[in-house]
């Protein structure tokens, strides 16, 4: 049995769509209608037609389609695909925290709970995390959750000074540290660096970025479809990026007269890599696994997603 064939035949058949995110395996990948970062999965699930959503990526992804789609049935292959930067803030720790800022308004990355998202004010994505605090008054508290890392850029971007940040981080990200891209500054001195603001290296980044640290290097903090953007659009050829190396896959497709070298072989996410060809067919043809929101929880998330889907 050709399993790619079947998979096209059943999605086709079933009327599902395939959404699979950047750091999916190849593929899997191969097989999606829409392959992108977080934001531009959910701004396809929520605006699809079809009755079914088959959700290649991890499961608070997963969970967010629901929400926005609650007359979709949305499925994920692998129900243990979880996020580590998800797992570091849990709703009663977050209670506690705004009831330490009463007068806060709450930003949560889409890296979170179905839970955590109902007790925000906005969702966030990596690509649209400045925008959306930029859209709160400056004289409000914010506090930002869960990933200090990009928390730290955004309060940098937008100067602000009232930002309160939760400690939490990803594994694979934190790992890439400043030592990391200087080594390959050094060795790749001619091509540009795209590096994603989770990376553990991006609060030095920056202060080298202001202070011309880094000569004729070309340093770019961007989302991973932002990378994807930038890749498409500059006339280098060649360039080192800082994230998950399964956007490499589809960066060498889009670009194949380009070089693409990652900033560290050992930066897998373990649970985006859970989802197989194998899974994917078992979840169209048995309709495993479904994702279900509380629909008391899903309606008070649906206003922090919608504001996140409606900030570019």
């Amino acid at each position: 049995m050709n399993l790619k064939s079947e998979i096209l035949r059943l999605k086709k058949e079933k009327d599902v769509l395939v959404l699979a995110h950047n750091y999916q395996i190849p593929e899997v990948q191969d097989v999606a209608d829409y392959v992108g970062d977080s934001l531009g999965l959910s701004r396809q699930a929520a605006k699809t037609d079809h009755k079914t959503i088959l959700f290649c990526g991890v499961h608070f992804m997963a969970e967010t389609a629901a929400i926005t789609c609650p007359d979709k049935k949305v499925l994920i292959p692998d129900l243990s695909a979880g996020c580590s930067l998800s797992d570091t803030i849990t709703v009663d720790e977050l209670r506690k925290w705004k009831a330490q800022h009463p007068d806060a308004i709450t930003v949560g990355y889409v890296n979170t709970t179905a839970g955590v998202k109902a007790e925000l004010d906005y969702c966030c994505t990596s690509s649209n995390a400045v925008n959306v605090v930029k859209s709160i008054p400056e004289n409000k508290e914010i506090l930002f959750l869960p990933d200090m890392f990009l928390g730290s850029y955004v309060a940098k971007m937008t100067d602000r000074k009232n930002m309160f940040i939760w400690a939490g981080e990803c594994h694979v990200h934190a790992g890439i540290r400043s030592q990391d891209v200087q080594a390959k500054l050094n060795q790749y001195a001619h091509s540009e660096f795209l590096v994603h603001p989770e990376c553990g290296c991006t609060t030095s980044l920056m202060y080298g970025i202001a202070q011309g640290d880094y000569g004729s290097n070309q340093v770019q903090l961007l989302s991973t479809e932002g990378m994807m953007n930038y890749a498409k659009s500059s006339p280098a050829k060649s360039f080192v990026v800082a994230t998950e190396t399964g956007i490499l896959y589809r960066m060498k497709q889009q670009n194949p007269e380009k070089d693409f070298i990652p900033v560290s072989e050992n930066a897998v996410c373990q649970y985006m890599k859970m989802i197989t060809l194998d899974k994917v067919y078992a979840s169209l043809k048995e309709d495993k696994y479904e994702v279900r929101v509380p629909k008391n929880v899903a309606q008070k998330a649906r206003l922090a997603i919608d504001r996140m889907l409606a900030i570019s």
